[in-house]
C-alpha cells in the first residue's frame, strides 16, 4: 500500500501541470486529505483498545481523539408525571464519563498469543455480516428524530393501576390459580404465567406513595424505609421473635429469628462450634436459606465471605423476599412444591431451614430428595425446628421419620444440640452401593438430567453416582478462578466448553468491568443488588468480586443458551435459569444494576423486545442503571423503547470502534409518581 502512493503522486503531478493553477491547488489539497486519511486508517502501531467512550471530551492524553466519540442522546422528561431529580448520581445526564483504555489489546493466553479480541467466543460473525452492520451504523446514528436509520417512533407507555405496585406476573395470576385441580402440595405458590394477550406487561409499574431512594448497604442490613415496603404483617406476626420492628419511619432488623432470638451472629458461631468443618468463607462459600423470613441468616453470613441465597414463597407472609432485597441481601421468590427449584445439582455447600414449615417426609421424601439434588457432596443440611428439641405430641414421631429418611438418603447426622440438627451428605457412592435392594428413594435413572430444571417436575430419586471430577471443588477464594472440572460435561451443539474459553471470558470481563467502574461515572455506593441477565460462565460476577466493590450479583442463564449454571456455582457464585420471555421471580424495584450482554441478540425475536425492557423496568429500582451491550441493530431497536418508559439513555462505543458491530446502551431509571 505504502509503495504504491509515490507512483500515484507522479501520475497525478504530470496531469496537473496541464491544468489551470486554481484547479491544481484544489486537486493537491484533495490529494493531501486523502493521503492523510489513508495513513491514519492504516497506522495501527501502538493502538489501544477502547472499552467505552462517551461524548465528553477525552480526559487523558492516552485516549482516542474526539472523532471516535459516540452520539449522546438527549434526555426528555414527561410532562404528565412528577419526576424526583434529587438522586445524587447525575453523571449520566451530565455526560461526565471518560474514555477508558485497556492493555493489552485482546485476550492473551499464558504464552502471550492472542485468543480473541471479541466475546463471546462461540459466536462467529462473517465479514459480510460485519460490513452490513457497519453500513447500517453509518446511515443511522447521525440523526435521532426517527427519520433515518430505521428509527421508529414509540408512544410512551402508560402507568399501571396503583394496586399493581408489587405485581409479579407469573406468581399473581389469580385466574390460572383458580383453575388448578389441586393446591394441596403448594401448587398455587408456583409459577403460572399469563398467556396470550396478557402474556406480557403493557404498562409501567408505579412506586408506592412516598417511595424513597433506598438506604444503602451496609446500613440497609439493619434498617429500610417503611414507605418502600409498607406492610406490617411480619411485624405483627414475628415482632416478638426479634425479626423486625417499626421505629419512626423505618423498619429495623435486630438480626434475630425464631430459632436464634439472640442474634444471627451468635447462631452462626454456634453452628461452626458444633461442626468446625463447616468453616464459613473457606470450605463453605455458597449457602441456601429455605423459608428465610427477612433473611437475617443470610445477611450476617455475607460478612463471613459467604454468598447466601434466601428463598421463600409469596404466601401469607408474602413480603419476606421484598424485605430481604430491600435490605440488600440476595433473595428470590421460590417454593418447594411440585417442580424442581431453578438451581443445578451440586450447587450449595450448606442448606439451612429454620422453622420453614416444610413437611420433609411427605410423598416418600420428595422434598428432601430435591434438597439432596442441589446440595453439594460433603455439604451440610441444617434444620432448626420443634421436632429437633421438643418431645411431646407427635413431635417424636416426626423426628424419627426424619431420621429414617435421612438414613436412606445416606446423610450422616454429625451434630444435634439444643434446637438444631446438622447432617452431612456423603462425598462418594459407597453408602448407596450398600443399601438393601428396593430401598426408597431409589437411585435416579441415567437419563434423569439433574441439571435440567426449567419446568421440570420433582422426582423422588437420588442423583448418583457422585463422580469426584464433578463434585470436588477448591476452597474459597481459589475456586473463583479455577476452571471447574464440570466444564467437560457442557456442550452447545457440537462444541464443547473448554478451559481456555472459560479463561478468555474471565480476562475479557475483568477488563470490561474495570471499564464500567472507571469510565461510566457510576456512583458505586448507590449499587448493591446486581443482576447479570446473560451470565455465561459468571465472568462478570467474578470480576465484580475481584474489584472489591460492595455488590452481589445474581447470575441468570437464559433457557435458550448453554446451561453454564453448574460452572457458576462451582466458582462460588449464585445464579438461576430463566426464560426472559416471562417475568422473573422477584418483586418490583429490587435491583440497582441490570447487565445485559448479548441478551437481545440471543433472544433473536423469540419474544418482543419491548416486553423484556418492561420486565427490566419492573424489577429495577428508581435511580437504577441498565447496561445493554448488544449488536448495533439491537441497540437501535431498544433505545426508542427505553425512552418510551422514561429511562434516560446514552449510547457509548465499545472496543469495536465507531463503525463496529456492537454498542453499549447506558440507561438510568428516574423516580416518578403518576
Amino acid at each position: 500500500m505504502a509503495a504504491g502512493i509515490p507512483q500515484a503522486l507522479k501520475i497525478v503531478h504530470g496531469e496537473l501541470r496541464q491544468r489551470p493553477l486554481i484547479l491544481r491547488a484544489f486537486a493537491l489539497l484533495a490529494l493531501s486529505i486523502a493521503c492523510f486519511y489513508i495513513g491514519k486508517r492504516w497506522a495501527t502501531t501502538n493502538e489501544e483498545l477502547i472499552v467505552y467512550s462517551s461524548s465528553a471530551p477525552p480526559s487523558s492524553s492516552k485516549s482516542f481523539s474526539s472523532s471516535a466519540s459516540s452520539v449522546s442522546a438527549s434526555f426528555q422528561e414527561e410532562p404528565h408525571v412528577t419526576l424526583v431529580t434529587n438522586y445524587h448520581d447525575e453523571s449520566l445526564a451530565q455526560g461526565n464519563s471518560r474514555h477508558v483504555t485497556v492493555s493489552p489489546t485482546g485476550i492473551l493466553q499464558d504464552d502471550g498469543s492472542i485468543i480473541t479480541k471479541e466475546f463471546p467466543m462461540d459466536e462467529e460473525v462473517s465479514a459480510e455480516d460485519d460490513s452490513v452492520n457497519q453500513n447500517s451504523s453509518r446511515s443511522g446514528w447521525s440523526e435521532r428524530d426517527g427519520t433515518s436509520g430505521g428509527f421508529k417512533k414509540i408512544d410512551k407507555f402508560k402507568v399501571c393501576p396503583s394496586n399493581l405496585t408489587e405485581y409479579i406476573p407469573c406468581l399473581d395470576n389469580t385466574e390460572a390459580i383458580k383453575m388448578l385441580p389441586s393446591v394441596a402440595k403448594g401448587e398455587k405458590w408456583e409459577r403460572h404465567c399469563p398467556q396470550g394477550e396478557d402474556a406480557h406487561m403493557k404498562c409501567l409499574i408505579p412506586p408506592p406513595a412516598g417511595y424513597q431512594y433506598p438506604i444503602r448497604w451496609p446500613r440497609s442490613r439493619d434498617e429500610v424505609w417503611y414507605s418502600n415496603v409498607p406492610h406490617t404483617r411480619l411485624v405483627e406476626d414475628k415482632g416478638g421473635q426479634n425479626w423486625i420492628a417499626i421505629k419512626g419511619n423505618k423498619f429495623i432488623f435486630p438480626g434475630g429469628g425464631t430459632q436464634f432470638a439472640h442474634g444471627a451472629d451468635e447462631y452462626l458461631d454456634e453452628m461452626e462450634r458444633m461442626v468446625p468443618e463447616i468453616s464459613f468463607g473457606h470450605r463453605t462459600r455458597v449457602a441456601l436459606d429455605i423459608g428465610c423470613g427477612v433473611a437475617s441468616w443470610g445477611a450476617y453470613l455475607m460478612s463471613r465471605n459467604v454468598i447466601p441465597l434466601s428463598i421463600a414463597p409469596k404466601d401469607v407472609h408474602e413480603n419476606q423476599i421484598q424485605f430481604a432485597l430491600e435490605r440488600g441481601v440476595p433473595a428470590m421468590v421460590a417454593v418447594l412444591a411440585t417442580h424442581r427449584l431453578l438451581y443445578p445439582s451440586q450447587a450449595f455447600d450448606i442448606i439451612h431451614c429454620s422453622r420453614c414449615r416444610i413437611e420433609w417426609t411427605r410423598d416418600g421424601g420428595i422434598l428432601l430428595t430435591e434438597v439432596d439434588r442441589i446440595l453439594r457432596s460433603g455439604g451440610y443440611f441444617a434444620w432448626a425446628a420443634q421436632p429437633v428439641y421438643k418431645h411431646e405430641g407427635h413431635l417424636p414421631e416426626e423426628w424419627q421419620a426424619m431420621l429414617n429418611l435421612t438414613d436412606r438418603l445416606c446423610w450422616n447426622l454429625v451434630a444435634k444440640e439444643h434446637y438444631i440438627a446438622i447432617w452431612q451428605k456423603p462425598i462418594d457412592d459407597a453408602c448407596y452401593k450398600e443399601r438393601a435392594p428396593g430401598t426408597e428413594p431409589p437411585i435416579c435413572d441415567a437419563n434423569n438430567d439433574p441439571d435440567d430444571v426449567w419446568n421440570v417436575p420433582m422426582s423422588t430419586c437420588i442423583v448418583a453416582p457422585l463422580d469426584e471430577w464433578q463434585t470436588n471443588v477448591s476452597h474459597w477464594p481459589a475456586r473463583l478462578h479455577i476452571p471447574p472440572r464440570r466444564l467437560s460435561s457442557l456442550k452447545t451443539g457440537v462444541k464443547e466448553a473448554k478451559p481456555e474459553v472459560f479463561t478468555a471470558e474471565e480476562r475479557y470481563m475483568k477488563e470490561i468491568v474495570n471499564g464500567y467502574l472507571d469510565g461510566l461515572g457510576l456512583n458505586l455506593n448507590d449499587i448493591r443488588n446486581v443482576m447479570d441477565m446473560n451470565a455465561g460462565y459468571g465472568g462478570f460476577a467474578a470480576a465484580v468480586v475481584d474489584s472489591g466493590v460492595d455488590w452481589w450479583v445474581l447470575n441468570v442463564v437464559p433457557v435458550n443458551s448453554m446451561n453454564t449454571l453448574p460452572i457458576i456455582y462451582d466458582r462460588g457464585l449464585i445464579g438461576v435459569v430463566h426464560n426472559w420471555c416471562e417475568s422473573f421471580n422477584t418483586y418490583p424495584r429490587t435491583y440497582d444494576l441490570l447487565h445485559a450482554w448479548g441478551l437481545f441478540a440471543l433472544q433473536n425475536h423469540s419474544c418482543d423486545a419491548a416486553s423484556i425492557i418492561l420486565e427490566m423496568d419492573r424489577i429495577l429500582r428508581p435511580g437504577g442503571t441498565v447496561l445493554i451491550h448488544d449488536s448495533v441493530d439491537s441497540i437501535r431497536e431498544l433505545e426508542p423503547i427505553a425512552k418510551a418508559i422514561r429511562w434516560k439513555t446514552d449510547i457509548k462505543e465499545t472496543d469495536s470502534g465507531p463503525y463496529g458491530k456492537d454498542k453499549l446502551l447506558l440507561c438510568k431509571k428516574t423516580l416518578w409518581f403518576a
